[in-house]
């Protein structure tokens, strides 16, 4: 009857620590709503890779016999072999969002460059903490506020902290309205916050909003090639929801594509969450890095609409700035939300949805950029 009991005799304390992990993830996501699609199957994956003997990863039974894991099978498939997961929900993402706001106020761009700060600030935190290049360039990504760009940045490099990068950078775009407005409040005046903006919005042809994602894949393409699967499927997502001749297809993206791929992305990415090497102090470091990079990136923004009101006649809100995150749209609502805890009659949507778009392209930019730099100097 020892067989019955081998499993529990097997445990280690770091696989219980797992479990809590889990349970954790599994908590934010069903009773606090944070990111449920993808901190609920994380959660749950963490449990079964760290069960002993689970069957979710490759192992050799008695007897010898291979028996395959469909975790580790899907990981290596998806993610290890091609990226292939992490790329195509772009296309999902791409087909969600309308890029009318940043199309009509074209200076928003240059919140999307702004807010990405954190990614160079967390890079240079992390090399001095001692981590080598690869790791500290796929930790500072976490800054992106996009988590399938830091999944495929740290996979592209080969870093050995990728499950604590997809759980950092999914648990704190989860938790944007309690960092954002933290960060924004350490570097504003209640004055700055209560600045009204006009909203005169230029028209956006319809010509212009199915040239736009063409135009920015080459541009993006031969400035920054090695951003191009992430630029690309982003756009081609685009192109399907506003070409309007594909509202099924586009739907279909919008919904089963990004919600299948997101399903399967959270439990693949949970084989790296396996005990003995996620319970580490590198662990810990990471999240604490990639929190300074996502408290970084809104104080990057919001010191860009500054230095730009040193120029301006009309002020833009320093709140703005910092709703250049990719976290879309999460960001550009916490912004409107604190512009009216500030002064009721103050209405910054628009302005602040035009920097978080931006910060979407922005931040697969900024990863295609992190790659490139890091491989050269390898």
């Amino acid at each position: 009857m020892s067989f019955l009991i081998e499993g529990v005799q097997a445990l280690t304390w770091q696989q219980v620590v797992m479990y809590a992990v889990g349970i954790l993830l599994i908590y934010l996501a069903i009773e606090k709503g944070y990111e449920p699609s993808l901190l609920l199957p994380m959660g749950f994956g963490a449990i079964l890779v760290n069960l002993p003997f689970t069957g979710v990863l490759d192992q050799t039974l008695q007897g010898g016999i291979q028996a395959n894991g469909v975790i580790e099978w899907l990981y290596n498939v998806g993610i290890n072999a091609s990226e292939a997961m992490p790329i195509l929900l772009f296309i999902g993402i791409g087909a969600m969002i309308d890029f009318g706001p940043l199309l009509s106020t074209p200076q928003m761009f240059l919140f999307g460059a702004g807010a990405q700060f954190g990614i160079f600030a967390a890079i240079l935190l992390a090399t001095v903490l001692g981590f080598d290049l690869k790791d500290a360039a796929s930790i500072g990504i976490i800054g992106a506020a996009d988590g399938p760009t830091s999944i495929l940045v740290s996979q592209v490099l080969h870093s050995k902290y990728i499950g604590a990068i997809a759980v950092a950078a999914y648990s704190y775009m989860a938790l944007v309205p309690i960092i954002q407005p933290f960060a924004i409040r350490l570097v504003t005046t209640k004055k700055e916050r209560q600045i009204h903006m006009e909203y005169n919005p230029a028209s956006v042809s319809k010509k212009m909003r199915i040239a736009f994602p063409i135009v920015v894949t080459m541009i993006v393409g031969l400035v920054a090639p090695q951003s191009v699967a992430l630029v690309g499927f982003l756009m081609f997502g685009n192109l399907i929801r506003e070409c309007g001749v594909l509202g099924t297809m586009s739907d279909t993206a919008q919904n089963t594509l990004a919600n299948l791929i997101t399903l399967l992305l959270g439990i693949s990415i949970s084989f790296s969450m396996r005990a003995e090497y996620f319970v580490t102090k590198g662990t810990l470091m990471v999240m604490l890095i990639g929190l300074f990079a996502f408290v970084m990136d809104s104080i990057g923004g919001v010191f860009l609409a500054k230095f730009m009101n040193l120029f301006l006649k009309k002020k833009i809100n320093p709140m703005v700035g910092a709703a250049g995150i990719s976290a879309f749209p999460m960001s550009s609502r916490v912004i409107q939300k604190m512009a009216l805890e500030e002064d009721p009659s103050n209405v910054i949507l628009m302005h602040a949805a035009g920097a978080n778009v931006s910060g979407q392209i922005a931040s697969v930019i900024a990863g295609g950029l992190v790659i490139n730099l890091v491989t050269s100097l390898l």
